[in-house]
């Protein structure tokens, strides 16, 4: 009997132990298990289960907005649905670009070459049209294609204005990118912003709680900023509808425009043609992106006068009635440096030779001043460095090393070749004769603000230095006011308003730097208004004139006019008296009281050759041969004249020469 208890202990204890044993092993099979799921899939299992409960959304802030100075919107985004695919789960991919093609304007073959492409994610058509996205979703839900098509958010920029202020702003690319203007140059503070957000959804994948998750699709951003440009609207508008007329009458290959005030080196319109529509930049030449203000450089010819005109008077290497003896032409290091008629003006003194811009006296001016002094005033009125502006792509321009300059490049300087300058830099460098000699950084933002509309920066006048005195300054003024008043620059003039400025002519270099191109010519005018209290400067460049006329007082100086007229309407500048105005009729005898003349002429008296039908460069000439001046007006043959023919009138006396075209 204690036997048989004996054995049926010893048989649960083994019973018990085994069990023990597999209980043991269970345990460390179930630890093993857990510590693999935990440790080595844990990763990849907490995934799975979010994608079963949920899923991963980005949310984007729009891009910030550029409007002009007075809070006009000249680029603004709109969130747009992006359409993409999940190649891995798309079971007839025939059949899904069939139903997708012709919703979003896209061939069947482009929808497959996307799926093709394989893995979990592929962009099908990025910034759809509100129409589009509503097509497509309602096909998806129609079709159960959840599992493998989806949206997501996407800025998507519009320029309300169209082709209005296209160079300074840019565009945007791919990926909220921008590739241009403002746009590119501010890329890292107008850029939106993505947000990761997870969003509970049921088992048909719809969310859970969707109201409390809305505000946050909405995203506004945190960081991104908005821009607010210098630019006003009106004047750029007034600029560019003027440069479309311009382009229509002189048939160029380009034409740029800036418009700063003086006062504050902000600009107010810069514009160039021909243009383009950023909305689709794609569509255009690369080549009319580029904003060429800034990116263009080109030999000013005679507008740079007024620097060397400030050199001279503030070296005290001139006087505005010193004498100067106008030969025609000067010979310097074997170059020949004539004046744009190819005559001789006689005896005439400073002020004549600015009016007239007289390439031989200007040469001498210049030759007066030396490589050195010549270079540091023109480093001094800002040109050979970039201005700094808040755009990309700014060209700093070509100077000469003074050490390596010989006497003809002197003296070409002096009249604006061998040197190239941007029309940033010259309309500048105007500003800061009309601002009393004071040269300020140019800038064409006025202020940034965060996205909460608090300021993150404001930008500010911001003076660079003095160029010349103040005196000094104000002779130069009065010389610059004389040019367009009586001199080279009178088309320039708009009644009642006092304009200072300076009209200029040069030849094209060729693209390769090996000479100038025959037959090729940049006209330009620069000025500011009104002379007793500047509120304006105006640049106008044209680029290469198909025309035949190529002379900046000719074809520059009334575009300038026709700007000056409209911007003295639409800043409500009053008139202001002119104390040049009836100089011209004064210092030219009218037909109606000029008679015939016969008989020995007196010394000092000159008779008035008949100019009709003779070119331009003909009655120049002529006019020389008899002492006289000719002021031609026009292009083409002499139709008319200001004195008549055989009038007996004082040597010097200015004749102006009416020309029409053939």
């Amino acid at each position: 009997m204690n036997e048989m208890k004996m054995d049926r202990r010893v048989w649960l204890q083994k019973h018990i132990l085994a069990m023990v044993y597999v209980m043991g092993a269970l345990f460390g099979v179930m630890v093993i298990r857990y510590a693999w799921l935990q440790l080595v899939e844990g990763d990849a299992l907490s995934e799975r289960m979010r994608n079963q409960v949920g899923y991963d959304f980005a949310i984007q802030s729009p891009r910030g907005t550029i409007t002009d100075r007075n809070g006009r919107e000249m680029a603004v985004s709109l969130m747009t649905k992006s359409l993409y695919i999940d190649p891995n789960h798309v079971k007839d991919p025939e059949i899904l670009a069939s139903d997708l093609a012709p919703l979003i304007n896209m061939s069947e073959q482009e929808i497959l070459d996307d799926i093709s492409a394989g893995g979990g994610f592929v962009w099908v058509k990025r910034r759809m049209e509100h129409d589009e996205y509503e097509a497509v979703r309602k096909m998806v839900r129609e079709k159960s294609y959840t599992d493998c098509v989806g949206f997501r958010d996407e800025a998507k920029r519009y320029y309300p204005n169209d082709i209005l202020g296209a160079n300074v702003l840019g565009f945007v690319g791919t990926d909220d990118k921008g590739l241009d203007g403002i746009e590119q140059g501010l890329d890292s503070l107008l850029k939106g912003e993505v947000k990761e957000k997870y969003l509970t959804t049921d088992r048909q994948n719809r969310p859970i709680l969707d109201s409390i998750f809305s505000s946050q699709r909405q995203y506004k951003g945190e960081y991104c900023k908005n821009v607010e440009l210098t630019l006003d609207g009106g004047i750029q508008f007034i600029v560019e509808q003027e440069l479309d007329r311009a382009m229509a009458e002189n048939n160029p290959q380009a034409i740029t425009c800036v418009v700063m005030n003086p006062k504050t080196g902000e600009v107010l319109a810069m514009a160039s043609r021909p243009s383009y529509n950023p909305n689709s930049f794609a569509d255009y030449s690369p080549e009319v992106w580029k904003n060429r203000a800034v990116s263009f450089i080109y030999e000013p010819g005679s507008t740079f006068k007024s620097v060397v005109a400030a050199a001279a008077l503030q070296e005290k290497v001139v006087s505005p009635n010193q004498v100067f003896v106008d030969p025609g032409y000067v010979m310097v290091s074997g170059r020949r440096i004539q004046n744009w008629s190819g005559t001789s003006f006689g005896t005439v003194t400073f002020t004549d030779v600015v009016k007239q811009s007289l390439n031989t006296g200007f040469a001498q001016v210049g030759l007066r001043l030396g490589a050195q002094k010549l270079t540091d005033y023109a480093k001094l009125f800002g040109f050979g460095t970039p201005t700094g502006i808040e755009l990309p792509g700014e060209e700093g321009g070509l100077l000469f090393n003074p050490d390596d300059m010989r006497d003809s490049d002197v003296a070409t300087m002096a009249i604006g070749q061998s040197i190239a300058v941007t029309p940033l830099q010259l309309v500048t460098a105007m500003s800061a004769i009309a601002n009393d000699g004071v040269l300020l950084k140019p800038h064409i933002v006025k202020s940034i603000t965060n996205a909460d509309g608090s300021v993150y920066e404001e930008k500010g006048t911001t003076e660079v230095r003095r160029t010349i005195e103040s005196a000094t300054d104000k002779t130069l003024v009065g010389l610059l006011e004389q040019v367009v008043a009586s001199g080279g620059g009178k088309k320039a003039a708009v009644k009642g308003y006092r304009i200072a400025g300076k009209t200029g002519t040069a030849q094209k270099i060729r693209p390769d730097g090996s000479g100038y191109m025959e037959g090729h010519y940049i006209a330009s005018f620069c000025g500011f208004a009104p002379v007793e209290d500047p509120q304006i400067t105006v640049l106008v460049m044209i680029d290469d004139p198909g025309t035949g006329n190529y002379y900046g007082g000719q074809i520059a100086a009334p575009v300038a006019s026709r700007i000056f007229t409209q911007l003295f309407r639409y800043l409500h500048i009053e008139p202001s008296s002119d104390p040049f105005a009836g100089m011209e009729s004064k210092a030219k005898p009218s037909a109606k009281t000029q008679k015939s003349y016969s008989g020995t002429v007196p010394d000092g008296k000159v008779v008035v050759p008949d100019f009709a039908g003779k070119s331009m460069r003909e009655a120049a000439q002529l006019a020389s041969d008899r002492g006289l001046n000719c002021d031609p007006d026009g292009s083409g043959y002499a139709v008319s004249q200001s004195i008549p023919a055989n009038t007996l009138v004082d040597k010097g006396t200015t004749v102006t020469v009416q020309f029409q075209s053939q």
